[in-house]
C-alpha cells in the first residue's frame, strides 16, 4: 500500500511538473512572438530599424533577425566595444545588471527565444538521450570564457537574410560556412542533450547566473519542509540540485 501511494504521489508530481513546463513553453512562445513581431521583415528580408531597436531584450535574440524589434544585449555590447566610435555602453551593462538583479537566470527559462528552440529540439525522439557525462560540470564553466561563438545570430539572422536577399548570397564565404557548421552542431546536440548552448556556451546566461543568489525573484528552499528525497533534482532537466543551489 505504501509503495502504491508513493507511486501515485510520484506520478501526480510528474504531471504537475509537465503542466508547469507546458505553461512555461506557452509563455516562451508568446515572448518570442512579441520580440520578433516585425513580420514584414520576413517578407522583404529587411531588418527593422525603428526606435525600438535601440532597446535591449532580456534574452538571446539576434539584432539581425528580420523580425527582431529589439537588440540582444550581448550583441549590442560587442558592437559598441568593437566600434572605434564607442568605448563603453553604460546602458547595456546597466540593463544586464537590472534584469539579473530582478530575475537572474529566470530569463533563460521564460524570456530567451533560443532557449525555446532548444526545448523543442530536445523533444525530437532519439536513440539515447544524454543527461550528464564525465566532463559536464567543468564544461559549464566554459561559458564564462566564450564570447565569440553565437549560433543564435546564424539561425535568426544569417540564414533568413541570405535566403531572402540574392545580393547577400555572393558575399557568403568561409565565415558563414563556419558559423553554419556551429549551428548544425548545436542543433544536433540539442536533440541529444538538454540545452547544450545554455549549459556550456551562452555568455548571457553566465552573466545572469552571477545574480542568482541575490535576485529579487528566485527559487528558495523551505528547510523545514524539505525531506531530501531528491525528486526535485531528478526532474530537473538541467541536472541542478535545488537543495544545494537554493538559499
Amino acid at each position: 500500500m505504501d509503495k502504491l501511494k508513493e507511486f501515485i504521489n510520484g506520478k501526480s508530481k510528474k504531471d504537475k511538473y509537465k503542466a508547469r513546463n507546458n505553461v512555461r513553453h506557452i509563455f516562451q512562445s508568446f515572448w518570442f512572438l512579441v520580440t520578433n513581431s516585425f513580420f514584414e521583415g520576413f517578407k522583404t528580408g529587411k531588418i527593422y530599424s525603428g526606435e525600438l531597436k535601440q532597446l535591449c531584450v532580456p534574452g538571446m535574440n539576434c539584432y539581425s533577425c528580420p523580425g527582431a524589434k529589439g537588440s540582444c544585449p550581448i550583441g549590442a555590447l560587442q558592437a559598441v566595444i568593437g566600434s572605434p566610435n564607442y568605448k563603453f555602453s553604460y546602458y547595456v551593462v546597466g540593463f544586464l545588471f537590472f534584469v539579473g538583479a530582478l530575475i537572474g537566470r529566470g530569463v533563460c527559462g521564460y524570456l530567451c527565444p533560443f532557449g525555446l528552440v532548444q526545448d523543442l529540439l530536445h523533444k525530437i525522439p532519439f536513440v539515447k538521450k544524454i543527461e550528464t557525462f564525465k566532463c559536464d560540470k567543468p564544461l559549464r564553466k566554459a561559458k564564462y570564457l566564450i564570447l565569440l561563438v553565437c549560433p543564435v545570430g546564424m539561425l535568426e539572422g544569417g540564414i533568413p537574410l541570405v535566403w531572402m536577399n540574392t545580393s547577400m548570397r555572393g558575399a557568403v564565404g568561409f565565415l558563414y560556412a563556419w558559423k553554419g557548421l556551429i549551428l548544425l552542431l548545436t542543433i544536433l546536440l540539442s536533440i541529444i542533450i538538454y540545452r547544450p548552448f545554455c549549459k556550456y556556451i551562452c555568455p548571457l546566461g553566465a552573466i545572469y547566473s552571477l545574480f542568482n543568489s541575490v535576485s529579487f525573484f528566485r527559487y528558495t528552499l523551505d528547510h523545514q519542509k524539505c525531506i531530501h528525497c531528491g525528486r526535485c533534482k531528478a526532474v530537473c532537466e538541467m541536472q541542478c540540485d535545488p537543495v544545494q543551489n537554493c538559499n
